[in-house]
Formats: structure tokens, sequence, C-alpha cells
């Protein structure tokens, strides 16, 4: 735990383009977070906001709102904003060069190094704070290329893959690895974004920031680095983008490299465009399917609902549709749990063979 944190997520809470902040309220063993900056949703408590549920973290109109109601002043300044493009907007700059004077730490999770930044470094100079931009990529004699060391990982390897970026790939990863835990299966999970960094996920690289020739070798290192550390019976790797996204691929360089056992797939079946491309149609759930099963022999075990702009009922009437026509569980696990998900996977385990192995 690195201390206490404010999100900055101005306009953009509960939205797609929120997503960091989003996954933050939601759970991160790396901050104790004190509050959301958001002058659109300011008043409400997050979690309201965001799940229906509150959670006890206020949303300020400002930062200096913030600073005012707390009873102490935050560590951390954390950027919850990812937009399209990954860069600082214009208006978003002076509350990061206010925080940074005022000895607040920024975390940044987006593509321009906010440490690099003139006005920003002068800024932390004068409040003795420090920039940390989780997107800065290794130096390049750290990084690996892939080996087939994967094929020693004896761990049950499933990918969280999507229809879609921004659809709930991590969010389902996090609370299937919670579940999977409290049901007694020794499982770990493999972030590949800058949020799971940011909720503390302990095996992660970030992985749209390394050079094209390292990706795959860093992904086969961080899955088997995640089973030389823990041993589990299961790893779920965080999927990125999807394989029909114009702009956010992600997914071949994850089969390729991680060559997962199966696969869990997130749809939003309200959803009609791209993330960040209105105007450009989704291939949709089947297109998705079909390609799947052209680049991997990884069965699609079950399919993992985004509930936007859906009602409950309009939730479990199409998780039950999805399951008489694909034949696999279909569930919405912010809404429904991951029950689901936890027995399906479980159902795939290696018969305890890593637990005999490793005591």
């Amino acid at each position: 735990m690195d201390g206490t944190a404010l999100i900055f997520c101005e306009g953009a809470f509960s939205t797609p383009t929120g997503k960091t902040a989003n996954g933050l309220v939601r759970f991160t063993e790396r901050y104790l977070v004190r509050g959301v900056i958001d002058s659109l949703c300011a008043g409400k408590d997050a979690g309201e906001a965001l799940d229906g549920h509150p959670c006890g973290v206020p949303i300020f109109a400002s930062l200096e709102d913030a600073i005012a109601a707390l009873p102490e002043k935050p560590r951390y300044f954390v950027i919850g904003i990812a937009p399209d493009g990954g860069r600082l907007p214009d208006a978003a700059r002076p509350a990061v060069a206010h925080a940074l004077r005022l000895g607040i730490n920024v975390d940044s999770g987006l593509h321009n190094f906010l440490g690099d930044d003139p006005e920003f470094k002068s800024a932390a100079q004068v409040g003795g704070a420090t920039i940390r931009d989780v997107r800065r990529p290794p130096s390049r004699e750290h990084l690996h290329f892939w080996t087939g060391k994967i094929m020693d990982v004896r761990a049950l390897k499933v990918a969280l893959l999507g229809t879609d970026s921004a659809i709930g790939k991590r969010t389902t990863a996090i609370l299937l690895n919670r579940a999977l835990l409290e049901a007694g299966v020794k499982s770990a999970i493999v972030g590949t974004g800058q949020t799971a960094w940011m909720q503390g996920v302990p095996h992660c690289i970030v992985m749209d920031s390394i050079v094209n020739d390292f990706v795959t070798g860093e992904l086969e290192h961080i899955v088997w680095q995640a089973w030389n550390d823990l041993h589990p019976e299961a790893i779920l790797i965080e999927g990125q983008g999807c394989l029909t996204h114009p702009a956010y691929p992600g997914g071949f360089e994850i089969l390729a490299a991680c060559r997962p056992d199966a696969i869990i797939l997130q749809h939003s079946p309200m959803r009609e465009y791209y993330d960040g491309f209105p105007g450009l149609r989704l291939a949709g759930i089947e297109r998705e399917m079909a390609i799947l099963r052209e680049l991997t022999p990884a069965p699609i075990i079950a399919i993992a609902l985004n509930h936007e702009k859906m009602t409950p009922a309009e939730v479990e009437k199409t998780a039950d549709e999805y399951e008489r026509r694909y034949g696999i569980p279909g569930c919405d696990p912010l809404l429904q749990g991951c029950g689901k998900l936890v027995s399906v996977v479980k159902g795939r385990l290696p018969a305890n063979e890593n637990k005999n192995q490793h005591p």
C-alpha cells in the first residue's frame, strides 16, 4: 500500500474514458482512495454513482474542495482518465500542476510522460513532490524476448478477452480471481495495463508501452514469473483491446505469447460502436468468436457480460439467451457474481498436479 490518494477523473467518472478511476474505486491494493474529482458527479458517493452501491468514497468538484473537506492532504494525485490516444487533456493541466505544488505526488498512466514536462517538473520541485509515469517502458536491456518457457507453466491459463476495449476484461479478471481464491482455488492474476498496476496487481506489465519486438517476450515472462513465484492452479491473464479493434488490437499478442488453455469472452450487448470510434460498428460477438476459433485451439468457456445501458432483468434474459445459443455459461460478474465462471474454471483445472508438486 503506497498511501492515500485522490483520483482525478474530471468529466468522465463512470464512463469508459474514466475506466482507471472506475477500477480504482472498485478495487486497489496500492492506494487508500480518499476521493474522486469530477465536477459532473460532485456530491455523490463514488460507489453509488458507479455501481449503485455506496462505498464511502466521496466525489469532489475540484482539488481545492477535496483538500478543504479531507482531514489530511492525500499522498497521491492519480490520473484516473484514459482518453483516446492516452494523452493528458490541456484542461487537466492546472489541476496536475496545483497538486504538485502542494506537495502531492502524481501517478499517471498516460502515454505522454508528465515527468518530462517542464511545467510539471518545475511544480514538482516547488512542492517537493514526485511524478511516476506508469507507462514509461523499462530499458531495453531489461526486456525479454519470447523463448518458449511458457510451456513450463503448468497452471490453467485463462485469457480474459473481449469484443471491444474498455469493456470490463480487467474488472472480470479481478472479480474472478477473488472468487476463485474464496472457493479454495489457488489463483493468480497477470495484469497487462496501467490500471492493473495502479490496482496493485503484483505480476503486471504495461503491454502497450513496450517496443513491438519484446511484447510477446514480456507477456511470456510475466506469466512464467507468476507461475514461478506462486505456483497457482489457475492464472488469469487480463486482455487488452480486442482482435477486431482498429486502434487497440492487443489480443493477438496474448494468444501468441501466453498460449492460453481457455478464454472467457467479455461482451457488452448494447454497445454498437468501438470504444472511442463512434460510427465504426463493432464486429460483434459471433465474429470475434469465429476469429478466435481460427487463431487458437483454446476454447471459449464462458461469456462475461457488461451491463451498460441494460436493466438487471435484461442482463438475466440475455445471459440465458447466450447460454442457449452458444452452449457455455454467461453472466454479468458485477451484477450476478462469478459463480458460473468459478465453476467452469474449476472444471478445467489440472487434477491437483500443482498441489502435489509444490507443497
